[in-house]
């Protein structure tokens, strides 16, 4: 496990849209990009805001860098526009890979047609439908809503969304 420099700094919650987020200093994001051997696509982090841990992620929009402050993060966030708070980042090189439901995995392993659709779909969009399974909270949920992502992978309904794959 390797140590990740983490840095500090202090900055204003700011929005864009709907989304409370804050600008990371120049001087850190280059340190970030060294870390994560890029400067392109979403970049993974951690650190805490006002000494409350996160995991997150670095994503660039219309040019800029932000680190967006969703509720997880910090409470009633989109209520605190204009507040300064108290940020430490690092990169983090902890794989963030979720398992795929053994339910899900056998809904698929049974419908060739549904899993040919889900082999094929690009990355993001199995990721959704994986992390959408994974997070539901009761078995009833889950069996529930496997069915769901197999008729929406064969055209027939909506799932995370989405009218079609």
């Amino acid at each position: 496990m390797t140590l990740e420099t983490s840095y500090t700094f202090s900055t204003t919650i700011e929005i864009i849209g709907i989304n409370p987020f804050v600008y990371v200093p120049k001087e850190i994001l280059k340190h970030i990009f060294e870390k994560a051997a890029k400067s392109k696509g979403p970049i993974p982090v951690k650190g805490a805001v006002n000494s409350i841990p996160y995991t997150q992620t670095l994503m660039k929009f219309k040019g800029e860098w932000r680190l967006y402050i969703n509720t997880k993060m910090l409470k009633n966030s989109p209520k605190r526009i204009g507040e300064q708070i108290e940020i430490s980042i690092s990169y983090d090189s902890e794989k963030r890979e979720i398992p795929i439901h053994p339910k899900l995995s056998e809904a698929l392993a049974e419908n060739e047609a549904a899993n040919n659709v889900f082999q094929n779909l690009r990355p993001s969009l199995q990721h959704e439908i994986i992390r959408y399974i994974a997070n539901l909270k009761t078995e009833e949920s889950i069996d529930k809503n496997i069915p769901k992502a197999i008729a929406f992978l064969l055209g027939k309904g909506k799932f995370v969304g989405r009218e079609k794959p």
